[in-house]
């Protein structure tokens, strides 16, 4: 299986040295759990565009530091692909602001939330077991680094899992995309070093710190190798189909 990573955004430049790229976090969790996979990667931030939606078996949104709701050229475009991959059955998976801006492109809505940031380990009920989650838990807890969030769900939307929190935290379109607002992706080193970086860009101190806290609560572990296997399972019994 291919998968084009269509990136929307970069990591600062002192952790990507130490962490490497939001490309190399994606490849490194999906091929731990499926090593024959491959991956192709697109700077749609940067105006660089697969030729085809056909290049790849799937798609992958990746984060962002942008909004969705801030319309620049290259997410009206990039709306406008995701559009066409859904109408033509590519599937699509999306992380933070590519759970947003699928949500958007499809007609949901994308607000500043009003609880504020969410930092840190969050835990998610499970609403809803498709098949390709046979035997998911009752819960799920990953790392979230977001202060927007899909406040009106688009036409064709079902949750997944959600938090007092976040309503709207995992969505599947039928079998078309899966969609997450948290960041499996985000191993606990890295997430803590970037909330170093962001307490240093100015967020509340006292939001730094549950964050911290989080981390450091052993019953709050993440459980990123899960949500990689879902996405896996939704994208093999896609491309199977």
């Amino acid at each position: 299986m291919r998968i084009g990573i269509l990136e929307t955004g970069r990591n600062r430049e002192h952790l990507t040295k130490r962490h490497g790229t939001y490309i190399d976090m994606f490849s490194a969790l999906l091929s731990a759990v499926d090593p024959s996979l491959e991956f192709t990667s697109y700077g749609v931030l940067e105006d660089e565009w697969p030729a085809s939606i056909h290049e790849c078996d799937a798609w992958l949104l990746t984060g962002s530091r942008h909004t969705a709701f801030d319309r620049l050229p290259w997410m009206v475009r990039l709306e406008e692909l995701l559009r066409e991959m859904m109408a033509a059955g590519k599937p699509i998976i999306g992380i933070c602001f590519g759970h947003q801006i699928l949500a958007q492109a499809l007609g949901g809505k994308v607000e500043r939330a009003k609880v504020g940031w969410g930092l840190g380990p969050h835990s998610y009920s499970v609403d809803e077991i498709p098949e390709w989650m046979e035997g998911a838990p009752e819960t799920i807890c990953l790392n979230a680094v977001h202060q927007d969030q899909v406040t009106e769900l688009p036409e064709g939307a079902t949750v997944i899992a959600s938090s007092p929190f976040c309503q709207n935290a995992i969505l599947a379109y039928g079998d078309r995309a899966l969609t997450f607002q948290a960041h499996p992706e985000f191993a606990p080193e890295f997430l803590a070093e970037l909330l170093d970086a962001l307490e240093s860009n100015g967020l509340p101190k006292e939001v730094i710190a549950d964050a911290r806290t989080g981390l450091g609560n052993a019953e709050r572990k993440t459980e990123s190798t899960l949500a990689a296997q879902w996405v896996l399972n939704f994208l093999a019994g896609r491309i199977r189909a």
